[in-house]
């Protein structure tokens, strides 16, 4: 599947589920996909998302008009998923981490466990 049309949603509540993210984003276009990624363990909430709109245009017009506004009581921030060189923080388990452009996740510490 192709990343243009689909928008990674940072600083989610963890009350907020696949259902109010649709509610909140579908506004602004047909939704193809709608993802809160969870952990793997405790099925929580790890405080970020995906939207995948079937057209580009409604993705950026959801873009520059959800980016910063609230929902379940937090900020959230909304970038283009999958752009090189993107670099979001995400609150996850033990901190904060960064999620790089590439699509891979990091938790902020170094191989010797120190905070990076």
């Amino acid at each position: 599947m192709s990343d243009e049309g689909k928008l990674f949603i940072g600083g989610l509540s963890f009350e907020t589920n696949e259902d109010s993210l649709a509610a909140a984003f579908g506004k602004y276009g047909t939704i193809e996909k709608v993802d809160v990624i969870r952990d793997k363990e405790t099925g929580r909430s790890r405080g970020f998302g995906f939207v995948k709109y079937d057209n580009a245009e409604d993705a950026k017009d959801a873009l520059d008009a959800m980016n910063g506004k609230t929902l379940d009581g937090r900020a959230i921030r909304v970038d283009e998923a999958g752009k090189g060189g993107l670099s979001c923080l995400y609150r996850g388990q033990g901190g904060y981490g960064e999620r790089s452009g590439s699509g891979s996740y990091r938790d902020g510490y170094d191989s010797y466990g120190k905070h990076q």
